[in-house]
């Protein structure tokens, strides 16, 4: 419990962090983002696929694999369905961030994108709790690891739209701290979850890679492919994989 209670505090910390980063580096070169997400994503489809999908058949029992894939294609299901209701990254473009003054019609499309990425938290939460509940530490932080490490430039990236519109630092801060509660709560939803009912663990493991899947092929890898520089975006992902397999393996 101690050990999930600080895993979900460090998931959620890493948007803070991010934010923090935001504050110093207000505008990022799309390169170095689309790098950093790049890598980010690598990190997320290992841990997706190490820490969930494949406990998630060990753990499934005489069907396994239909389970497994029925997981993965509801957590699918359920963040499309909450991208109908509230997009998210690649809703980003088109908010004027080279607007000094207040402006009411920008603040408003800001706090829907930040909305956004708080419900998008609360799955990637989920995700990190539920994979403790196989009991495999290793399995649990590579997962709580690989959706840190989104969070951080996912912070980063709300802090200088909101400052241009002319959101005060503080207000900003608080924001950015909010959507990083919502990440905590998740993790200890999802481990509370599949600690009280382990008949749920293979499904509900599957589920989470199933969204972590959805977030990387709809949101992060056509953000980092929009700017000019996929092909460091992508070798950036196959690094940031293998480097999450290297640790898996000898760690």
């Amino acid at each position: 419990m101690q050990l999930a209670l600080l895993t979900a505090v460090g998931v959620g910390g890493a948007t803070v962090f991010g934010a923090l980063l935001g504050f110093v580096f207000k505008r990022i070169p799309h390169k170095y983002n689309d790098l950093i997400l790049g890598f980010a994503a690598g990190v997320m489809l290992a841990a997706a696929a190490i820490g969930l999908i494949i406990p998630s058949i060990e753990y499934g029992g005489e069907h396994a694999v239909l389970v497994t894939v029925a997981g993965i294609i509801f957590g699918a299901m359920f963040l499309n369905l909450i991208d109908r209701i509230v997009p998210h990254l690649h809703n980003m473009v088109g908010v004027d961030t080279e607007n000094h003054g207040p402006n009411t019609q920008q603040i408003s499309k800001l706090m829907l994108f930040v909305i956004a990425i708080a419900i998008h938290n609360l799955p990637e939460g989920i995700a990190a709790g539920v994979s403790f509940g196989t009991g495999n530490i290793s399995d649990a932080l590579t997962v709580a690891g690989g959706i840190a490490l989104q969070n951080i430039p996912e912070g980063m990236i709300i802090i200088a739209p909101m400052l241009a519109v002319g959101i005060s630092k503080k207000r900003t801060f608080l924001i950015a701290l909010s959507t990083g509660l919502i990440e905590v709560f998740g993790t200890l939803f999802g481990y509370f979850a599949v600690t009280i009912s382990s008949f749920i663990l293979p499904f509900a493991l599957a589920f989470a890679g199933g969204t972590m899947l959805y977030v990387i092929s709809d949101e992060m890898i056509p953000e980092t492919h929009s700017h000019g520089y996929e092909r460091g975006a992508t070798y950036a992902l196959i690094i940031g994989f293998s480097v999450m397999l290297l640790l898996d393996y000898y760690i």
